[in-house]
């Protein structure tokens, strides 16, 4: 069987990884790209034996590098099957009038800006195929909003709302969009938004079964493995233990 090409931004831990591995254990040679080089380094290796990996030190918020990796791409890798928008972040829960503008920026640039500039250098190469498949990774955040959640929910409200307006424009192109919504999902995304206190992060995850990034990476596989006349447009994902952003079932000890 022909492998296809994916390229998964933020590919180096969580989810991003987590569907890397499994698209690759699905016939997938994949492009891999992300900010920490050390951690794209530990990603070579363990792919290094099974077949093409290319991973791309890349910095999603910036659109110079990124449209500098996609067009450096070789003959090879440019007809690119699968987007995965999977880089994104929470920075910091505090209420409007007390944020941190630095925050604000970079959930901003990150979330949305980084998400349109891959597109729009991904989506010029699979234009070109008339096929493709683009699958931006959401969250629950972009269906309600919930305390001190305002500017990380309103970034991926927009992640939301750019799936639906992608399908419309790409509809011709015979390219798929899909929006994946992870509700609560253990990873590093609470030690990120608590600046890396770990302490306060597992807070977040104690007395239920959250989610987990092997979880997310099965639903996406499902989304990708569907027949081409069928795309899954949006997908929201639970544990069972939560119905919505603020309401989660804690075991008592």
């Amino acid at each position: 069987m022909e492998r296809k090409i994916a390229f998964v931004t933020g590919a180096t831990s969580g989810i991003g990884k987590a569907t890397a591995i499994k698209l690759y254990e699905n016939n997938f040679d994949l492009i891999l790209c992300g900010r920490r080089e050390d951690r794209l380094r530990e990603l070579e290796k363990e792919f290094i034996h099974k077949g093409r990996v290319l991973c791309l030190k890349l910095d999603v918020r910036k659109e110079s590098e990124v449209k500098s990796a996609l067009e450096g791409l070789s003959d090879s890798w440019r007809n690119i099957d699968v987007l995965i928008n999977n880089a994104g972040l929470a920075a910091g829960k505090d209420p409007i009038q007390n944020g941190s503008i630095d925050d604000w920026e970079r959930m901003i640039d990150t979330n949305v800006k980084g998400l349109l500039y891959v597109t729009r250098h991904v989506s010029a190469l699979m234009i070109k195929n008339q096929s493709g498949h683009i699958i931006n990774i959401g969250s629950l955040a972009g269906k309600e909003v919930y305390e001190n959640g305002n500017v990380y929910c309103a970034t991926k409200h927009a992640v939301d709302a750019l799936s639906r307006g992608m399908r419309i424009d790409l509809l011709p192109h015979s390219i798929k969009v899909s929006n994946i919504a992870p509700g609560l999902v253990e990873t590093e995304f609470s030690i990120v938004r608590f600046a890396g206190d770990v302490q306060k992060a597992k807070t977040v995850y104690e007395g239920y079964d959250a989610l987990n990034a092997n979880d997310i990476a099965e639903c996406i596989w499902f989304v990708v493995s569907r027949p081409k006349h069928v795309c899954v447009g949006d997908m929201l994902i639970l544990p069972s233990a939560q119905a919505n952003s603020t309401s989660v079932l804690k075991k008592i000890n």
